[in-house]
This record gives C-alpha cells, structure tokens and sequence, in this order.
C-alpha cells in the first residue's frame, strides 16, 4: 500500500450517484491541488460529462472526446469497420494523448475521455480498448496529480487500472437513492481491488441534517471514512446556474473544502496541508 508524501503524486477517483455533486468535488480538489503547486489533470470520465463547465471553460473551448476521435481511434488500434468480424489491438499506444489533448484550465489540466456510444459494443470495442489503456496510463504513469470524474458503474476502470488508484471518494447528498448508490459504488471499487473508498457528504443543511446523513452512512456503509462535509452553498449554486467555475467567494464552503483535502492527506498517510 502507497504511503503518500507531499512530493509523491496522487491519483484520486471521484464517484457517486447522478447530481449529487461529484463534479463540483472533482473540480475543487483538482483547484486545491493546483494552487499548492502541483501538477494536476483533472479526466472527465463520466458519458454525462460536465468537468469542464465546473472548471470555468466555456462549451465553445471545451475538449473533444478522446472515445468521439473516430479516426485517432482506428489509427491507435488498427480497427477496420469492414470485413467479417472486428479485429483490433486492445493494448494501443497512447501516451501521448494526455499532452495534446489536455486543455490548461486555470492551472488544471482537463482531458475528457468521453463514452462508448455504439449499442452493443459495451467495452470490447476499439474505443473501450483506447479509453481503458488511456486510464492506466493515466494512473500507473505519468507523474502528474490525477483526480477523475467517474460515472457511478467505473465502466472505464478495470482491475490493472485500479491498482494505481490511492483513494475513491463517493459522494453523498442527503437522501436514501444516494446513500444505496455509494454503497453500490464502495463494493464494485472492492470488486476491481481499490483498496481505500472514503465518503464525503454534500449540500447538508444545518446540524440535524448532516446527523441524520451520518447515521444513514454508518448504517448502509458500515466503518466507512467520513472525510468532511461540505455545506449547502448558495453562492455555489448561483455560480452553476449562471456558467460559472466552481471558485466562489464563500469563506464556509471554501474552508469545507479545505478540511476535506487536508483529510484525505491525513487518511492517505501525508501530513495535512
């Protein structure tokens, strides 16, 4: 198990049910990471992604899919449309990708991995191959900090890639449906071998409320780590309905957000920030 150090880097996954926030974390961290001098690239992973609106990019500048390349795809894995049955490399090159296809955001790095949307293709496809061999690339190595925005079924992370992951946070608003999905989410992170799934809850108003999602945690997540609770934030709010990146001046959320950071780095075996 990876002891992490202030000059080791970090490869964090982000998860959770759809809504409850995971992209804003995702986003936070990446900035967090960020301004305490590090490298960061921040990988839109989820089919629903939204990474770059969190970061301040605007839709116009947003990157391209790497899973949308078509033709990036054919050229990395030799795939011919034609033909009886379909052949194509399942290990392609792709270390070059995350340098030309990265966008600087404010200091973050963000590459969007994009889905498979052909029905029936589930991963064993010639994008699921580029998109599985992006992310342990991505994991396993490259030096930079990686923080991911997962969608709830890690479809895109298998066990190889698991294996450089130093920690999965699962968000969790208040509501059963989100409660049941971390859950969902914490056993298939063991399924593929991630070792340390921690929770943070989000968008809790008041003591009673955030009591009442910690009971409900401990009850459907038994021993779980809590790393922090971020408050329901009207400034972040208003900052999502009008476009705007996740950087608000709300000296409580923004403290919220530190405590969950200096957290992780305690949980992780470093010393808080």
């Amino acid at each position: 198990m990876r002891r992490f150090a202030e000059s080791s880097n970090m490869k964090i996954a982000i998860a959770g049910k759809g809504g409850v926030g995971k992209t804003t974390l995702a986003a936070l961290l990446a900035r967090v990471f960020a301004r305490g001098g590090r490298s960061v690239v921040a990988v839109d992973a989820d089919p629903d992604g939204n990474l770059a609106s969190a970061l301040g990019v605007p839709p116009e500048a947003a990157p391209e899919p790497i899973a949308g390349m078509r033709e990036l795809v054919r050229e990395r894995t030799g795939a011919r449309d034609e033909g009886w049955g379909l052949m194509f490399k399942l290990n392609p090159k792709v270390d070059d990708l995350p340098g030309r296809f990265t966008l600087n955001a404010d200091g973050v790095r963000l590459l969007v991995l994009g889905t498979v949307e052909a029905g029936g293709k589930g991963c064993m496809c010639p994008e699921g191959a580029v998109l599985k061999a992006l992310m342990q690339h991505l994991l396993l190595r490259i030096e930079d900090d990686v923080v991911l925005d997962m969608e709830a079924g890690l479809e895109h992370m298998g066990r190889a890639s698991a294996a450089g992951v130093d920690a999965m946070i699962v968000v969790v608003e208040p509501g059963l449906r989100s409660v049941k999905t971390a859950a969902r989410v914490r056993a298939l992170a063991s399924d593929i071998g991630v070792e340390r799934v921690f929770v943070v809850l989000n968008r809790v108003s008041g003591e009673s409320e955030r009591d009442a999602l910690m009971a409900l945690v401990e009850r459907e997540l038994k021993g779980v780590v809590v790393l922090g609770v971020l408050p329901l934030s009207k400034a972040l709010a208003r900052a999502d309905l009008e476009g705007r990146s996740v950087d608000v001046d709300d000296a409580v959320f923004n403290g919220a957000v530190a405590g969950v950071e200096a957290a992780l780095r305690k949980e992780l075996g470093g010393a808080p920030a």
